[in-house]
């Protein structure tokens, strides 16, 4: 399980790039953290989720 955003996620390991895919995030328009630390964009396709991680996923909004 990993908590996503305050939501436990019932998951087993996952690269990061798919949680997002089957979430719907679109990996230009978010910033990932991923247990108090951000995760540089070059490294979605090789993190691998691992229960007990906590992620943050803020996506950016604009506007004026």
């Amino acid at each position: 399980m990993i908590k996503v955003n305050g939501e436990t996620i019932d998951i087993d390991q996952l690269l990061l790039k798919d949680f997002l895919s089957q979430h719907g995030y679109a990996p230009q328009h978010i910033a990932v953290e991923i247990n108090g630390e951000i995760v540089p964009k070059s490294q979605y396709e090789t993190k691998l989720l691992m229960s007990g991680d906590t992620l943050e996923i803020v996506r950016f909004v604009g506007g004026g």
